[in-house]
C-alpha cells in the first residue's frame, strides 16, 4: 500500500508512474488526498474537542473543591454536549479512515523507474541469456509424455483423485522432485538465508498484508468455514512473520527460506500451454525473502538475481532473464525480473521464478518497521524470488536432458536422488 504522505507530497510522480501499468490514476490519486484532507480535518476537530473537554474537567474539579458548585454543574452540561460532538467527531474519522483505507488497497505500487513501459508481456526487456539450446534426437517427447512413458508423473490419477491440475508423483519422478528441494534449499541456506517451514494457510490479515487480497482473491483457495486461504507462494506466510514488527536497524538484512506446496486456482487458463506441469492448481516452490534497509534493496535484489543465476548454471538449463514492463508487473511489484528456462521439446520458455522488490508497498501494509540511526521509525524493504518453482524446471529438465534410451539427471542432483538416468 503507498503512504498517504508520499502521494500527498509527490502527486504527479505517482500518476506518472502509474500511467507505465496503463493506469489513469489521477481521479483516484484526487480522491486519497481529498480523504486524507478530510480525515486530517475530523482529527483536528477531534483533538480540539477532548482537549477542551479535558480542560473543563479540571476546571469543574478545581470549582468543587472550592465550593462552587453551581457554577460547576452549568459546566458539566457543556461536558455532555463535547462528549456527544467527539463521539459524533469518532464515527465521522473511522468512516473516512476506512473509506481511505479501502480506496488505498485498489491502488498498485509505483513502478520503479527501470521498469520499461509496455502493455503486455511481449514488451518485456530481455536482459540476460544463458546456456546452449540442446539438439534432441528426432523422436524426443514433451515432457507430459515422458512422465507417462517412464511412469513418474500420473496427471489421469490426481485427475480421479482430486481434478485437473494435481499431478501424482511417481517412484523416480517423485524422488527427483524431493531432490529438487532439498537442492534448492541447500543452496539458498549456504548463501546465507535462514531456512523456515511455514503453515500452508493464512488469514485474512497475512493475505492484506503482503498484497494478495483483495487483488488476487479469486486466485485463492479460501476455506470459508474458517476464514483461512491456502497459500498461492511461501512469500504469504513468510513476509508475514515480520508483520507489526518494529525491528533494529541491526536487525537487517533479514533473508529466509522455505519450500511449501502453492495452491492457485488459475480461473480462465485453458488450452495446449497449459499441459503437462505448464500451469497447475497444486505445485510445489522454494522462496527466498528479504527484509532490507531502504538504502540496499536494490543491491540485494541484484544479488538475488545472481544467486538464481547460479542455481540455473549448475543444472545446466537454457535460461533467460525477463524485466518486465508496466503492463506486465504485478501488482505490489516496484521491479520484478522473471527467469525463463528454455524447454526444448515445446519450443517456447517457461516462466520458473520471478524476483521482485516491492520496496515500502508492502511493509507498509504489514506495518514492518525498523528504527533508524536517529532512533525514528522507518518502513523496511521486503523483497522475495523464487528459488526456484519446481513443475517448470522438472519440465525443462526432462525435456532438454531426454535421450534416446532414457533421461538423464543433471550432476548436480545425482547425490539427491541416488540414481544418474531415469
Amino acid at each position: 500500500m503507498l503512504q498517504v504522505s508520499y502521494i500527498r507530497d509527490n502527486k504527479e510522480t505517482v500518476i506518472k508512474g502509474l500511467a507505465k501499468r496503463n493506469i489513469d490514476a489521477t481521479q483516484m490519486i484526487d480522491e486519497v488526498i481529498s480523504l486524507d484532507e478530510d480525515r486530517r480535518n475530523l482529527q483536528t476537530q477531534l483533538d480540539n474537542v477532548l482537549a477542551e473537554s479535558n480542560s473543563l474537567s479540571k476546571e469543574i474539579g478545581n470549582l468543587y473543591k472550592s465550593g462552587e458548585a453551581d457554577k460547576a454543574n452549568k459546566l458539566k452540561e457543556k461536558t455532555v454536549q463535547l462528549k456527544d460532538d467527539s463521539k459524533s467527531l469518532g464515527e465521522q474519522l473511522d468512516a473516512k479512515a476506512e473509506a481511505l483505507n479501502q480506496l488505498l488497497y485498489k491502488i498498485p505500487n509505483v513502478p520503479c523507474s527501470l521498469v520499461p513501459a509496455g502493455t503486455s508481456e511481449t514488451d518485456n526487456e530481455e536482459v540476460f541469456r544463458e546456456g546452449d539450446i540442446p539438439v534432441l534426437h528426432k523422436d524426443a517427447l514433451p515432457h507430459w509424455e515422458l512422465a507417462k512413458k517412464y511412469d513418474i508423473i500420473d496427471f489421469e490419477l490426481g485427475n480421479k483423485i482430486t481434478g485437473a491440475g494435481f499431478p501424482v508423483y511417481k517412484g523416480k519422478g517423485a524422488k527427483l522432485q524431493r531432490a529438487l528441494i532439498s537442492y534448492f534449499l541447500d543452496k539458498n541456506t549456504a548463501a546465507g538465508y535462514s531456512e523456515y517451514q511455514l503453515p500452508h494457510l493464512v488469514n485474512e490479515a497475512s493475505g492484506f498484508g503482503t498484497g494478495q487480497l483483495p487483488d488476487k482473491e479469486g486466485q485463492m483457495y479460501h476455506v470459508t468455514a474458517d476464514n483461512l486461504y491456502l497459500i498461492p507462494t511461501a512469500e504469504v506466510p513468510g513476509t508475514n512473520i515480520f508483520r507489526d514488527e518494529l525491528l533494529n536497524e541491526s536487525d537487517l538484512p533479514i533473508g529466509i527460506t522455505g519450500y511449501t506446496p502453492c495452491f492457485r486456482r488459475e480461473a480462465g487458463s485453458y488450452g495446449a500451454h497449459v499441459r503437462g506441469l505448464n500451469r497447475l492448481h497444486q505445485f510445489d516452490k522454494v522462496e527466498i525473502l528479504r527484509i532490507e534497509h531502504p538504502s540496499r534493496s536494490y543491491d540485494a535484489l541484484d544479488e538475488m538475481v545472481a544467486h538464481v543465476k547460479t542455481i540455473l548454471q549448475e543444472l545446466k538449463l537454457p535460461y533467460r532473464i525477463l524485466r518486465l514492463c508496466g503492463g506486465d508487473l504485478g501488482f505490489t511489484s516496484a521491479l520484478t525480473y522473471d527467469f525463463e528456462v528454455f524447454s526444448t521439446a515445446q519450443d517456447r520458455w517457461l516462466e520458473i521464478s520471478s524476483v521482485s522488490n516491492f520496496e515500502t508497498f508492502q511493509a507498509n501494509r504489514l506495518k514492518l518497521r525498523f528504527k533508524n540511526s536517529e532512533g525514528k521509525n522507518e518502513l523496511a524493504h521486503t523483497l522475495n524470488g523464487s528459488s526456484l518453482a519446481l513443475p517448470r524446471v522438472l519440465a525443462g529438465i526432462l525435456e532438454n536432458y531426454q535421450t534416446e534410451d532414457g533421461i538423464k539427471i543433471p550432476d548436480v542432483l545425482v547425490p539427491y536422488t541416488g540414481f544418474d538416468k531415469i
